[in-house]
């Protein structure tokens, strides 16, 4: 495999590809061929490649103000927060930069909102890779080579109700669940499993958490998927979607929730950027009804012509009885860019604008390879 760049650290297993440019739901590579992405750089370029509301509002603000550190206000930070809080129904906002962060900021503020330490999270779950985020997600081989990590981590089955109890615990200060297991797999959570885990919080005096950094700001066809299980969470972590691509990290605290930060307890120098923060701004403003009923539409399409896939909206994942990685490859020789979630699910989570034309053409190919 050819290393374009020898100077990068190899902590991704990069395919032999170069994008150059992108438009809506396609990618152009460097030799000029163009693919028809349904991976949106991992659930993140969600209104496309080039948006042009993003895009015009980034550069509006990059002309006026790139930079201020978080010991002042800038408008555009004030107003996306203003945005997330509307759509939370009543929250406030801590900005940073990647969802690691955002899980990071999840993790400090229970501990000094509750002065529990323990974390329930879920087997199969990804939260991130810092140290704090990887101690937190189920999967013990990405664990195994950091350890030892953050004491009084347990981790329950998803949709087991009596795995969850027998994980939690009386130092226990957070449960952490993600909506739909992107990384694990592309395993939805049941609402009865979801609101046992809000009793449970309630009992136990922990908050509850909901990590949206994959399923928020639309993917599951609401701008929150845990508005399609019945519970409001005490926190969301987002991220990926937030900006279309530009690097972003939020932390929703409900009004409802016990105080926990003050000035000194945390911080981000880049977080709540200007630039960033006008573009996340523009794309809280597109993520209307319209779009959202566009995106049912899609995934209903999609679910014909899969009708094993399992998830919700764009955020699908179909079990195969091979190797994924050979059936992304397959799909890339054709044209098509879709993900993996584990060794054997296939993950499909194209922007939030795609056409019904462009999943019909996603479907014929996928069609090819699975046979």
């Amino acid at each position: 495999m050819k290393t374009l760049a020898p100077a990068i650290l190899p902590t991704y297993a990069r395919t032999d590809v170069t994008f150059v440019s992108g438009d809506g739901c396609w990618l152009v590579d460097d030799r000029g061929r163009r693919y028809l992405d349904f991976g949106a750089g991992i659930a993140v370029v969600s209104l496309g490649h080039c948006h042009p509301a993003p895009v015009a509002a980034a550069q509006a603000q990059l002309e006026r103000l790139w930079h201020t550190s978080n010991l002042y206000w800038t408008p555009p930070m004030a107003e996306l927060a203003e945005r997330l809080s509307e759509r939370f129904g009543g929250a406030r906002v801590f900005f940073c930069n990647s969802g690691a962060e955002a899980i990071e900021a999840a993790l400090k503020y229970a501990r000094k909102a509750t002065g529990k330490s323990g974390v329930v999270a879920l087997e199969g779950s990804f939260h991130g890779r810092t140290a704090g985020a990887l101690s937190v997600t189920g999967q013990p081989a990405k664990r195994a080579a950091f350890e030892p990590l953050l004491d009084g981590v347990a981790f329950a089955r998803p949709n087991d109700v009596e795995s969850l109890r027998a994980g939690a615990n009386a130092d226990t200060g957070l449960i952490l669940l993600e909506p739909i297991l992107g990384e694990g797999g592309v395993v939805r959570l049941d609402p009865a499993f979801v609101s046992a885990a809000e009793e449970l919080a309630g009992e136990l005096g922990a908050l509850l958490c909901f990590d949206e950094i994959q399923t928020g700001v639309g993917r599951t066809g609401t701008f929150f998927a845990y508005e399609q299980l019945g519970v409001e969470p005490d926190l969301v972590t987002l991220a990926k979607g937030l900006a279309n691509g530009l690097p972003i990290g939020a932390l929703l605290v409900g009004d409802s929730a016990p105080e926990g930060f003050e000035p000194g307890d945390h911080g981000s120098t880049f977080g709540g950027n200007p630039v960033v923060c006008a573009a996340a701004c523009a794309v809280c403003d597109a993520v209307d009804e319209e779009l959202l009923a566009d995106v049912r539409a899609r995934s209903e399409q999609l679910r014909a012509g899969l009708p094993k896939t399992r998830g919700a909206g764009l955020l699908l994942g179909l079990e195969l009885y091979r190797l994924a990685a050979e059936v992304v490859d397959e799909c890339r020789d054709r044209g098509l860019i879709v993900l993996s979630a584990g060794e054997t699910v296939l993950r499909l989570a194209p922007p939030l604008t795609v056409t019904e034309a462009e999943v019909d053409l996603a479907l014929s190919i996928l069609q090819e390879v699975l046979g």
